[in-house]
């Protein structure tokens, strides 16, 4: 077949996908996987007693860290034991790219009762498109500063896979809140191929989820070291819950180890 002729059925096909009625019967079959995923795994959950006595006396307003990979298995940890803290103080939102990939996503999401905040940020090499990346942040800086809740993904939208940017910090650094690492692990649980290993979530398998320690991001910190540190909070509960879901233990990255 023609480059040309394959070019064509690809656009075809992408047209497809984000058509109107094909995103919102995704979305809806996105939700009820997420749904059924999170209500038949076997959960352990750890870290709740600690996460929620920080919330006692720190700020209102709370950014809950997960990488990229779990998107489909983010809401979980909200249904199984967030929502039910009586320390939560305001509605939760999720951010997701305003791209039309994330579209299908975004109608899950708000099928689970979580507001969306849409945005991305800039693609440098794509500098003339706009990403929403400056009202996403001014969004989810407003709803922080009242009390709500903001899920983000500090390795997406592109990666590096399981590498944190300053993002999140920063969006804390500016918002007065405070940063959750939330690590969560099923097992088995196919991989697709995708550069961050993008995790299909089975159901009535083994799961676990945990809380980090909040990093609280005063604004006279630096920004470097706020990152470091959501590093190692992120690596350290991502190896804690995959050790609980029944993976083998992985050792801490050499250069994120203390002396």
């Amino acid at each position: 077949m023609a480059q040309g002729a394959k070019r064509s059925i690809s656009r075809s096909m992408k047209a497809f996908f984000r058509s109107a009625p094909v995103v919102a019967v995704l979305g809806f079959l996105i939700w009820a996987w997420m749904a059924l995923v999170g209500r038949t795994v076997r959960w352990m959950i750890e870290g709740e007693a600690e996460a929620r006595a920080a919330l006692a006396v720190e700020k209102p307003g709370l950014i809950v860290a997960c990488w990229h990979e779990t998107i489909l298995l983010m809401p979980a940890g909200w249904n199984r034991a967030v929502r039910h803290w009586p320390e939560k103080r305001g509605r939760a939102a999720m951010m997701i790219s305003l791209s039309p990939d994330g579209e299908p996503v975004a109608r899950a999401i708000k099928h689970l009762d979580l507001d969306v905040v849409r945005g991305s940020k800039g693609n440098k090499k794509k500098t003339n498109k706009d990403k929403g990346g400056m009202r996403a942040i001014a969004e989810a800086a407003s709803r922080l500063r009242s009390g709500g809740y903001v899920c983000m993904t500090p390795d997406g939208p592109r990666g590096p896979r399981r590498i944190a940017s300053q993002g999140a910090v920063t969006l804390a650094q500016r918002s007065g809140a405070a940063v959750l690492p939330y690590a969560i692990s099923t097992r088995p649980a196919p991989r697709l191929k995708s550069w961050d290993r993008f995790i299909i979530p089975l159901p009535f398998t083994r799961g676990a989820i945990v809380f980090g320690p909040l990093l609280v991001c005063p604004r006279e910190a630096s920004p470097e070291a706020l990152q470091e540190a959501l590093q190692r909070g992120m690596d350290e509960a991502t190896r804690r819950a995959e050790t609980l879901a029944g993976y083998p233990e992985q050792p801490a990255r050499p250069e994120l180890m203390t002396e």
